[in-house]
């Protein structure tokens, strides 16, 4: 799980549990969300990065952030 990227459905932010969609298996899955830094908000349809897993259906996650070139 930690690594995956993948895209918010729900909004993720302080005292909100949001929803990211992860792609497992061949699949698509939804998991509950929560942001790495407890006071952050992130939109729907924001690309996210999982940072920390705990199973079964919960990550914690941060914005996507594209190394410059």
């Amino acid at each position: 799980m930690i690594g995956n990227r993948g895209r918010v459905t729900g909004a993720i932010g302080p005292g909100l549990i949001g929803e990211v969609l992860l792609n497992v298996r061949g699949g698509t899955e939804a998991f509950y969300a929560y942001p790495a830094d407890p006071e952050e908000n992130i939109a729907s349809g924001t690309q996210i990065l999982v940072v920390d897993f705990e199973p079964p259906r919960t990550v914690y996650v941060q914005r996507w952030q594209p190394l410059g070139r």
